[in-house]
């Protein structure tokens, strides 16, 4: 009879220990030790003799040709430019995101345009034929090319995958796929690492593309190892709150492209339809003569998309006054307010303070600071800013406003949309050009409010 023993495995790092930790002794990573049982029992490994000749051999870097390279056109303008122009034979997607963000409904929506000209086969083990079914009449899907199959054997997946030889295969979700040689439950640690693994060496042997769906943890990270992000070429992460339209398709990694590109799509009862001019979804609905909000100007890869920032500040009813930030980092945000106090004399140690990016957008660049600043003391002072005025910048700690990069890209697009005035760091001035609106160089926070105001 088997001996069962329980282990515990690292569900950031996959490290495995007989002991339970607190804190991981391979990542560091607090409370990630998950106990899982592992059979003991020893099983004589079959004898292999491969001959020479099966080895693969090692070639030339000149007798490999990329002639063939070919991307298959998702149908999407976004989706291709996150993906660097499209989906590379034999790659592995992962696609991430909260539930009900859209995930499910995406790859639905590219079956329908690719399933024309390619064999899909769509491999759910969340989902009944019914509920695929549903979900395709609602969203359109009637292409003869599109294969449904229910399974969570990863094994008889691939078998499939084999036997039918499909143009794409999209698994939905890698936490149900279990191997049965291993003994731990669908979703831990070891089931979607070895599954993963499974699911890779098909791709790659038979160059297939294929995308593979992750459910994320509390945390907001995709569920599993972090190995797991490791194994595939691409991971791309759906961003947003579900409750509101817009949907950030972000690629977190990328081996066929940049990392920069995001993807603004804007779910409908028909799927997620693409917005190719996020600026003006964003904007819409902005408040006029109204304190605190402010419009600034952020590049993603090579888009600029112009967002809304609103900064509220009103005073501490407690003892420790209160920071929040949404779309926006949080220390950097404890940064600005002490630079502000500290260089240019606005005091908000009695106010609580609370940032706001418009839109569900998540904004990481340096060159908000200002935009962030300006809306804070806007608040703080109940004094509007310009409704005509963007306003770009990054923000040191001695005060200064420095320079930031493509002003121009910036400028250009708060000129398309009808700003009239933008408020940008000194710096640039000399670098830019445009003669249907009013730049404004600041060298410091104190020139850039009264600019605007």
């Amino acid at each position: 009879m088997a001996k069962i023993k329980s282990v515990y495995i690292c569900s950031e790092c996959g490290y495995e220990s007989p002991k339970w930790y607190g804190k991981c002794p391979s990542c560091g990573e607090w409370n990630t030790m998950n106990e899982e049982i592992k059979d003991t029992a020893k099983t004589a490994p079959a004898a292999k003799s491969r001959s020479f000749s099966a080895y693969s051999r090692p070639f030339s870097i000149d007798e490999i040709t990329t002639d063939d390279e070919h991307r298959y056109d998702t149908g999407s303008k976004e989706l291709n430019r996150v993906l660097g122009g499209g989906i590379v034979k034999g790659s592995l997607i992962l696609l991430g995101g909260d539930p009900g963000i859209g995930k499910s409904t995406v790859l639905m929506q590219i079956c329908q345009y690719l399933g024309d000209t390619l064999k899909i086969l769509y491999v759910s083990g969340e989902e009944s034929k019914r509920q695929l079914k549903l979900r395709a009449i609602r969203l359109g899907v009637s292409s003869p090319n599109l294969f449904v199959m229910t399974e969570t054997d990863v094994e008889a997946v691939c078998e499939q995958i084999k036997s039918l030889k499909p143009d794409l295969v999209m698994i939905d979700s890698i936490q149900t796929m279990n191997l049965t040689e291993l003994n731990s439950s669908p979703g831990s640690v070891t089931q979607v690492r070895e599954c993963t693994n499974c699911l890779m060496r098909t791709a790659k042997g038979l160059d297939i593309p294929m995308f593979v769906v992750g459910h994320v943890n509390k945390e907001g990270s995709i569920a599993g190892p972090k190995v797991l992000e490791h194994i595939v070429d691409t991971v791309l992460h759906f961003e947003g709150d579900k409750q509101m339209s817009c949907r950030i398709l972000r690629a977190v990694k990328n081996r066929y492209g940049s990392t920069n590109e995001i993807g603004v799509f804007e779910m409908t009862d028909k799927g997620l339809q693409e917005v190719e001019n996020p600026s003006v979804m964003l904007l819409s609905g902005r408040p006029t003569n109204v304190s605190g909000t402010c419009v600034t100007c952020t590049v993603e890869g090579s888009r600029p998309i112009l967002a809304e920032t609103q900064g509220l500040a009103t005073q501490s009813g407690y003892g420790n006054a209160r920071r929040m930030a949404t779309g926006y980092d949080y220390n950097r945000l404890s940064m600005l307010l002490a630079v502000l106090e500290k260089r240019a004399g606005y005091y908000f140690s009695n106010n609580d303070a609370y940032i706001n990016i418009v839109g569900g957008l998540r904004v990481d660049e340096p060159a908000v600071d200002l935009s962030i600043a300006m809306a804070l003391i806007s608040s703080l002072k109940d004094t509007p800013i310009d409704e005509n005025a963007v306003v770009f910048g990054e923000i040191g700690l001695a005060g200064e406003i420095r320079s930031v990069s493509q002003a121009q890209m910036r400028v250009n697009e708060a000129v398309r949309l009808g700003f009239e005035k933008i408020v940008m760091p000194y710096h640039n001035l000399k670098g830019v050009t445009c003669d249907n609106a009013l730049l404004i160089g600041v060298k410091n926070i104190r020139e850039a409010f009264e600019a605007i105001s």
